[in-house]
């Protein structure tokens, strides 16, 4: 069904688009702005990566370009086997080069991506509040409004569990550990040693002001991603209003989430040319701009995976084959 959709809309694309002009809208892109793309890219990474240092910090310090390059790894993974692997990757990376348990690290990634969801919650309040959505049936502000009523309670709920799972394992009780403790000897330690690992990492930054610059670096890492399809839209000559980039990143994030658990191929693709398409931007320019961004993501990423894998004696495959060895062990 999900594979029938993506060959739908790869139809329509062909049919709505006209190649020739698409093709000489890519041939005039502005050099300058091609290159500024994959650079914010990777600085939002980088970003990412010092705001995850931070949380790690209650563990071990550990380089911020070591971070940067095991995110990166991550998305290198996840390109590979496009099944949401990111943070098992880059944590199992970390916790093999300085030595700390995967489970503990993988909870500071938790973290991290705890905090990402909570500010994605606030740039989807400001579009609600302050774009004007072209949509005249209202259908779309609509579904901004329920998919942000679930985004908060799913969050919500996660953050209770964490607080609970942290709280249970200081006092050394709750339901996981009471099913742990059914499971025969080895097993039983094993994974009880799991979860009291895996709480070591379920800590807020201590000082003060690492907890107001994971926020800050939050906000930034939001608003690098905006700027994806403005760079990308000045290589081929479209501007919009400073909101309506935050309404693109807001709608392909919902987006993305989306067609990943439904399995639909080509979501950011066709979702990015109906949003530029609403916000008036001509479906060949949308399509250059869509292509473009992607491809900037993909490079990126390949690049910069690639090097940090290669950097530390590793290989695709060694990652794969290691990772399921080191989750094994715990």
């Amino acid at each position: 069904m999900a594979a029938g959709i993506g060959v739908f809309a790869l139809a329509w694309l062909f049919i709505a688009i006209d190649l020739a002009r698409f093709v000489q809208i890519l041939e005039a892109a502005n050099p300058v702005y091609l290159t500024v793309l994959p650079l914010a890219i990777a600085t939002e990474q980088l970003v990412r990566a010092w705001k995850w240092r931070q949380f790690l910090m209650v563990l071990k310090p550990v380089a911020t370009f070591r971070l940067f390059g095991a995110i990166m790894a991550g998305y290198l993974a996840n390109i590979l086997v496009p099944l949401g692997v990111s943070p098992f990757v880059r944590s199992w990376l970390i916790a093999r080069l300085d030595e700390i348990r995967m489970s503990a690290v993988l909870a500071t990634a938790a973290m991290d991506r705890l905090l990402d969801g909570l500010v994605y919650l606030l740039f989807v309040g400001i579009v609600l509040s302050f774009a004007v959505f072209p949509d005249p049936t209202g259908n779309l502000y609509l579904s901004f409004m329920v998919g942000a009523a679930g985004s908060f309670a799913l969050i919500a709920l996660l953050a209770l569990a964490v607080i609970g799972h942290r709280r249970n394992m200081q006092q050394g009780r709750g339901w996981l550990l009471r099913l742990a403790g059914r499971l025969p000897g080895a097993t039983a330690r094993r994974v009880g040693a799991l979860l009291y690992s895996f709480a070591d990492g379920l800590v807020w930054p201590p000082s003060r002001w690492r907890g107001l610059g994971v926020v800050g670096a939050s906000l930034l890492i939001k608003l690098i991603a905006a700027t994806h399809f403005f760079w990308a839209g000045l290589a081929f000559g479209v501007v919009l209003a400073p909101i309506d980039y935050l309404f693109l990143m807001v709608f392909l994030g919902f987006l993305i989430i989306s067609t990943r658990l439904a399995r639909i191929p080509g979501g950011f693709v066709f979702g990015g040319i109906y949003a530029l398409d609403l916000l008036g931007v001509g479906k060949e320019e949308a399509l250059a701009m869509v292509v473009t961004v992607q491809v900037a993501s993909l490079v990126t990423v390949v690049v910069i995976g690639a090097l940090a894998l290669w950097r530390n004696g590793l290989s695709l495959a060694h990652l794969r084959t290691r990772k399921e060895a080191d989750d094994a062990q715990g």
